[in-house]
């Protein structure tokens, strides 16, 4: 049968209970009608064996794969050419990427970039620096970030940041909780504008369809 959608290879770690809800929400977002994320989400790849990713995927009928390692760019490959996969979406995967096309790859980030990323800088261990900072009157904002992926930790190309305001109150629980519903509110959407070449990355350059797309996808700039 012919491809008439690209494929999307999602990596996502989620935990041994819980986790893989962006990778649920993209699913959902492909299932749509019209669809927001107009793709195939081809599989799924965990590195928790019956966690939370993997009971997702189940119910939602997507194929999973249990991956223990070794992550080179051997183990990475061999994903991407099993599942036909066009683009890989890495969605809470803290594992290293080594060895894809960058322009290929996406990944999201729960904080600003570069400020708050790198290997030690995920899940809750971002929003708790954002407050941090905030508390030291350096930030006024936390953001949902998207870029292409290189084989440094968080340092491709952003093409997407959407500021998420620090309110008075917040603690990491509760930015978490807002960033978590603007993840899950833009990634199908801005996923779908790279999967469909409306925002691609040539060299180190990101590139826009239109300048009102840049705009909508690059508002603090």
């Amino acid at each position: 049968m012919e491809k008439t959608k690209p494929n999307i290879l999602v990596f996502a770690s989620g935990t041994k209970t819980g986790g893989g809800s962006g990778f649920e929400v993209m699913v959902k977002a492909s299932r749509a009608r019209p669809p927001i994320l107009d793709a195939w989400i081809s599989g799924v790849i965990t590195n928790h064996f019956g966690g939370g990713v993997w009971q997702k995927a189940k119910a939602l009928g997507i194929p999973s794969e249990y991956w223990v390692g070794p992550y080179d760019a051997r183990g990475y490959r061999n994903f991407v050419k099993y599942f036909n996969a066009d683009y890989v979406m890495l969605s809470g995967w803290l594992k290293l990427v080594a060895g894809l096309d960058p322009a290929r790859t996406i990944n999201i980030h729960p904080g600003p970039l570069p400020r708050f990323g790198g290997p030690n800088l995920y899940g809750r261990h971002v929003h708790e620096a954002v407050m941090a900072a905030y508390r030291r009157g350096e930030v006024t904002h936390s953001a949902v970030t998207m870029h292409f992926v290189d084989e440094v930790y968080d340092r491709g190309p952003v093409f997407f940041a959407l500021p998420i305001p620090i309110e008075a109150g917040d603690t990491p629980e509760t930015l978490a909780a807002r960033v978590n519903r603007a993840e899950h509110e833009w990634q199908p959407r801005v996923l779908n504008y790279v999967v469909h070449g409306q925002v691609r990355l040539a060299g180190n350059e990101v590139i826009y369809e239109t300048e009102e797309l840049k705009r909508l996808l690059m508002p603090v700039t």
